[in-house]
């Protein structure tokens, strides 16, 4: 019987240590979960704000993009794929679509864009591009190869940029080719605000 109530006694004692391990171990993987999120954040991914209607109509001002700053540590920008880079001149970070990379030979006259000869099937803007035919009107007013910048081939080591909104865009037409020495990565997805949350089609 003392046995027993010995026993008791030795099972009430070590009851209490529990919650307080318990606790200890939420805290620790609650720890391990920011320092998991914060370097997530801080060296995979980065957030951007969109500013200004240069993107338009597939991004708009106020909306932020996930940038995905691994990527081309893997591989090099594709055609049709949504960047962010930095604009030194600017003194800030612009987001545009690649239309031509290394080696490529670009041409835009009016609303026809060819890469190596070759028409480029722009979908992403196709229904502005309709909408201002539809009265007569071209929807870019800026072409390439310019005065400013005659040579319509892509160095090596950068890419040809331009903005989907073509008439109110500044990009490669204006500022020439980016270095992908700039390139901060590639804009992933919209998640702000909550109605616009969607995957970025490249």
């Amino acid at each position: 019987m003392q046995q027993e109530q010995s026993e008791t006694l030795e099972s009430s004692a070590q009851n209490p240590r529990k919650p307080k391990n318990e606790v200890l171990e939420w805290v620790k993987a609650i720890a391990i979960a920011l320092v998991l999120v914060f370097l997530i954040r801080w060296l995979l991914f980065k957030p951007f704000i969109v500013d200004g209607p240069s993107m338009q109509p597939n991004f708009h001002t106020g909306e932020r993009v996930i940038v995905n700053e691994i990527l081309y540590d893997i591989r090099s920008p594709q055609r049709g794929e949504v960047i962010v880079f930095h604009v030194p001149s600017e003194g800030r970070d612009f987001i545009k679509r690649v239309i031509g990379v290394a080696g490529d030979t670009v041409k835009v006259e009016g609303d026809v864009v060819t890469v190596n000869g070759e028409v480029v099937n722009e979908t992403y803007i196709q229904d502005a591009i309709d909408a201002k035919h539809s009265i007569n009107a071209l929807y870019n007013n800026k072409d390439f190869p310019n005065e400013e910048f005659p040579d319509g081939t892509v160095p090596e080591g950068h890419v040809f940029v331009m903005g989907d909104n073509r008439s109110d865009s500044t990009d490669s037409r204006m500022i020439g080719y980016v270095p992908l020495g700039d390139i901060v990565g590639r804009a992933d997805l919209i998640f702000w605000p909550i109605k616009d949350i969607s995957l970025i089609n490249h």
